[in-house]
């Protein structure tokens, strides 16, 4: 992105970016998000509650990586759970890249905690509120971009800027898009239309770019809380956009160009470029989806907690047992127990058990808010290949920063 004092194409005029959603072969859309939003209903029901929220704590935590690194300022996911413990790297580049990860993370939990509904999600104050839940959280120093500028949060730019080939809207037309992407996508009702119009929401901020910097993360966590009615938190559509990155970038590319003659629709842009993005979103929605119903799966993941603890309960550093498998399955349905309780199911000895709790709580297998509270079944970063296989293979890497 470069501020641009010459306009290379003058775009003011809100026709200009029209259309706004798709209006042909819709069929083919709303056939492939009745089928999501049939199996994200069943994957909400897979498992206790208190598992569903240790896994959208992991979620926020792969979205925060996945974004930031769209962005080419990843950092390993072990780099952003010291972050989260307030443990920042002594090397300033991977220490500022630790601060933009847990801004993202504390961001979306905040935008998530207002339970929006999509249409609302998709309103320019959720956009600029997104902006700001993330940038608000750092410091001057870390919103400092090229030129000397400093991004302020939640601020729509009062420069005209160039993005590689494309010149966005002028500054001072800006709240003219905003006000007629409110129009069409605030309308949204029901759930025939809802991903195709959060992919075309998602292109429509794109093409605007409202901000001077961070409209990427902005737009990302948008997408995912207008996702979050039907996701549920426990999928994310921003692992698929940064396993195709190149896809991505290409496909919103393409839905900038202008029209294709007089069969491609009746706005400025091309409305077949926009359909391809729309579909491309939503075979991602449904990858994600099919991806964590196989991880949910109840039997594959007894086996994998089983396998998990026959794996430690070998290791020399380990205080595991193999009594830990039926009690740890049980939390994951039924959700959180009782110490006792817990230590009843192991059919352990009474001092044995609780050495056993012990380290499965140190080891963040079990989550406990007191030390003599219940507990619940935790997603430690380091079980993450054994429990959710491939979800987030990044974390069992090893660093190389």
């Amino acid at each position: 992105m470069s501020i641009s004092p010459t306009k290379l194409l003058v775009y003011d005029q809100p026709h200009q970016f029209e259309p706004l959603l798709p209006q042909k072969r819709l069929g083919e859309l709303v056939e492939a998000t009745a089928d999501i939003v049939e199996r994200s209903h069943r994957l909400q029901a897979a498992v206790s509650p208190a598992a569903r929220d240790a896994l959208r704590e992991v979620v926020r935590s792969m979205n925060s990586y996945y974004s930031n690194s769209i962005e080419g300022q990843g950092t390993h996911p072990l780099n952003i759970e010291r972050a989260l413990r307030d443990d920042f790297s002594a090397k300033p580049e991977i220490a500022q890249r630790q601060r933009i990860a847990l801004a993202h993370i504390q961001a979306e939990s905040e935008l998530e905690q207002q339970n929006a509904t999509a249409a609302v999600a998709l309103g320019s104050g959720f956009l600029m509120q997104a902006h700001a839940a993330m940038y608000k959280r750092l410091s001057e120093a870390d919103r400092s971009i090229a030129g000397g500028h400093v991004v302020e949060p939640g601020k729509i730019r009062d420069k005209d800027v160039t993005v590689g080939r494309h010149q966005p809207p002028t500054a001072s037309s800006l709240p003219l898009f905003l006000k007629r992407m409110d129009e069409v996508y605030g309308r949204l009702q029901g759930l025939d239309a809802m991903l195709y119009t959060i992919a075309a929401a998602h292109h429509r901020a794109a093409w605007v770019h409202p901000f001077l910097d961070g409209n990427g993360r902005a737009m990302r966590l948008q997408t995912h809380c207008a996702l979050h009615p039907l996701s549920g938190g426990l999928w994310s559509v921003n692992r698929g956009l940064a396993r195709k990155r190149d896809k991505y970038y290409e496909l919103l590319s393409n839905a900038d160009m202008p029209r294709h003659g007089d069969l491609d629709g009746r706005g400025n842009l091309s409305e077949k470029m926009l359909w391809a993005w729309c579909r491309f979103f939503i075979e991602l929605c449904s990858d994600q989806v099919s991806f964590m119903a196989q991880m949910l799966d109840l039997d594959r993941m007894k086996e994998r907690i089983r396998g998990l603890v026959i794996v430690r309960s070998h290791m020399a550093d380990r205080d595991y047992r193999e009594e830990a498998v039926l009690p740890l399955q049980h939390v994951l349905l039924a959700g959180p127990v009782s110490r006792g309780e817990f230590a009843q199911m192991t059919g352990l000895g009474e001092r044995t058990a609780r050495k056993l709790i012990s380290c499965l709580v140190a080891d963040g297998l079990l989550v406990s808010d007191t030390p003599r509270g219940d507990v619940r079944l935790g997603l430690p970063l380091d079980a993450l290949n054994l429990l959710l296989p491939n979800l987030y293979p990044e974390a069992a890497a090893a660093p190389m920063e």
